[in-house]
């Protein structure tokens, strides 16, 4: 089945199959392919089947459709292909041959129950494979140059599959068709080794177009042990070859069947093998004088082919191993960060649930008068109440804490869809501002905000930008608590709107400590903070995805020891924007004008 395996972005190592049905490409759940990645529009790109072809049409999505590099309107897909959305490459893999067959058709028989009694004709070492281009004693031979050029293309064509299938049952799937396409051999198939108990598994079984598939394929363990074991590719046949054998008495009941058995000879081992197999029958052996159809150049051909297909396997379950422990070390590092960051919340929680406990002691010890002759004692009441206070004020900061980063983690844990209001962004920068008022206070920070005039209604996501306003004032108090500036340690908040870029923004600038010039391109990384254990590394990250869902940006301007200007600039929109639906797009007549060029995203 023809699909889509995911080789770059948020997505990586996923495969999206392509059934009968067309499917569109796009960011929100709706689609078929829905990739978590905020550069690939909501509906970005269609999957349409025209008769026997796949062909892949842009949407007129913001940032465009590539494929291989070009930006397209549409394009048939081919195997190989790689198209770009967004951030995200995808591995196009076409529609199988025809041929295919059931694995479970594949049989490994022991020696006492190898009914046609193949015997070893030929055996050939690993080497063997790199003399299929060997040049003969006579360098003139028309022959070999034949045969020179059909064995260099088909090796050429396999090195092109390998090299674009990311994905090993398809690669196997390609490799064997290529073979019964050049080779000529009735069935075939391909047995890997379980990385485990290494038993031969079959995996791919092929027969050719116009043969008879009736019987299940025998192949004998034996035979298969001595290509493992030995490491080297043999000739089998049924036939026998002393001057005796009278083949008019003999091969009237079966003919003659020949195989090859080759390894599949990686760099750190035999992972698996490939066998092929062709009957001869009676009439073709008397009328031709001859009981083989299989000679060296096929065996050369097959150790090579078979060599090629290991590396390629290799090269696939490496990539895979390195996708899922490039998986398990992001999730042991957020692990890690997040418990030590949650291990200091509940420290506070603690040190603060003990100041109230220790106050509700001292207030039913004052209320019961145990040191004043059994009369309450107000003063001692009021110092308990406020020590109460005072804990109950460390417990509610770190609630604080404990819902910023819960928010942030579910922020940035998925893609989500802005949720557009009209909304005035004064209003809510204003109502961020408020709440940061208190932290400001205790920091000795001053906190100004200065409105922009006649700020016009936008449609925007007002939680989500709020929260990102948050993170970005918070972070600014944050900078200047551990600074000493001349005149004060100040934060200045301002909005702006510019109605010929179409651009309204969020200013939060300060006169902290600043940020070190190779520091700036990593502070939007997951889990880079330099708050030391009060900083959780999300808060940066989160806002910038915010604006990126808004398709706006977050710029920074930081010299280190004088401070540093965050601006969150978001597009102007005012109405809500009218869904498309990928159905109606894609039937409408695309113009291929240059004024439709579109431009590679960075």
């Amino acid at each position: 089945m023809p699909s889509l395996f995911v080789i770059q972005g948020r997505d990586q190592g996923t495969r999206y199959e392509i059934d009968g049905d067309d499917l569109s490409i796009g960011r929100i759940s709706e689609n078929a392919i829905q990739l978590n990645d905020t550069e690939v529009s909501r509906q970005h790109a269609q999957v349409l089947h025209l008769g026997d072809r796949l062909v892949i049409r842009d949407l007129n999505s913001s940032n465009g459709t590539f494929v291989n590099g070009a930006a397209i309107r549409q394009h048939e897909l081919k195997t190989g292909d790689q198209v770009q959305v967004g951030r995200t490459l995808l591995l196009f893999t076409g529609v199988l041959e025809e041929g295919v067959d059931v694995i479970d058709d594949v049989d490994i028989i022991a020696a006492s129950q190898n009914i046609e009694n193949s015997r070893i004709v030929r055996a050939m070492s690993q080497s063997a494979g790199s003399e299929l281009l060997s040049l003969p004693a006579d360098q003139t031979q028309s022959p070999w140059l034949a045969r020179a050029r059909s064995n260099l293309q088909l090796m050429y064509r396999t090195a092109l599959a390998v090299s674009h299938t990311m994905d090993i049952e398809q690669l196997l799937d390609r490799i064997m068709d290529m073979i019964l396409e050049w080779v000529d051999a009735d069935r075939g198939c391909i047995m890997l080794r379980d990385e485990e108990t290494g038993e031969l598994a079959p995996k791919v079984r092929r027969h050719r177009r116009g043969v008879q598939n009736e019987d299940r394929i025998a192949i004998s363990k034996t035979i298969l042990d001595y290509v493992v074991e030995k490491g080297e590719g043999v000739l089998t046949s049924n036939a026998r070859e002393d001057d005796r054998w009278d083949p008019a008495q003999s091969i009237v009941q079966l003919g003659v069947r020949e195989a090859i058995c080759v390894p599949m000879q990686g760099r750190y081992g035999v992972v698996g093998v490939i066998y092929i197999d062709t009957s001869i029958s009676p009439k073709q052996v008397i009328l031709q004088k001859s009981n083989n159809k299989f000679g060296e150049e096929h065996l050369k051909l097959m150790i090579a082919i078979g060599h090629q297909a290991a590396l390629a396997v290799e090269d696939t379950s490496y990539y895979k191993a390195t996708v899922q422990a490039e998986r398990l070390a992001a999730v042991g590092q957020t692990i890690a960060t997040l418990s030590h960051h949650i291990k200091n919340i509940l420290q506070g929680v603690r040190g603060g649930s003990y100041l109230i406990e220790l106050g509700m002691k001292d207030h039913q010890q004052a209320l019961d008068g145990e040191e004043n002759d059994g009369l309450a004692d107000p003063e001692a009441m009021g110092r308990a109440v406020e020590t109460m206070r005072k804990g109950w004020g460390i417990v509610e900061k770190n609630q604080e804490r404990i819902s910023a980063l819960v928010l942030d983690m579910l922020t940035f844990s998925k893609e989500r869809e802005p949720d557009p209001q009209p909304s005035d962004l004064n209003e809510i920068t204003a109502d961020a501002i408020e709440l940061m008022e208190t932290r400001a206070g205790e920091a000795e920070v001053e906190l100004a905000f200065d409105p922009a005039a006649e700020m016009p209604s936008i449609l925007l996501d007002p939680e989500a930008l709020h929260r990102a306003i948050l993170n970005v004032v918070s972070n600014a108090i944050d900078a200047c608590e551990t600074a000493t500036p001349e005149g004060g340690r100040r934060v200045r908040v301002a909005t702006s709107i510019d109605l010929v870029k179409n651009v309204a923004g969020v200013t939060v600038s300060d006169n902290g400590v600043g940020i070190e010039k190779g520091d700036i391109d990593r502070i939007f990384t997951v889990f880079v903070s330099k708050k030391g254990g009060r900083g959780t590394g999300l808060g940066l990250p989160v806002t910038r995805k915010i604006l990126e869902e808004h398709g706006g940006k977050v710029r920074v301007e930081s010299k280190q020891g004088e401070g540093s200007t965050f601006t969150l600039e978001l597009p102007i929109k005012r109405d809500r924007p009218a869904r498309k639906s990928a159905e109606r797009a894609a039937s409408e007549t695309l113009d291929d004008s240059p004024s439709n060029t579109l431009v590679a995203p960075k």
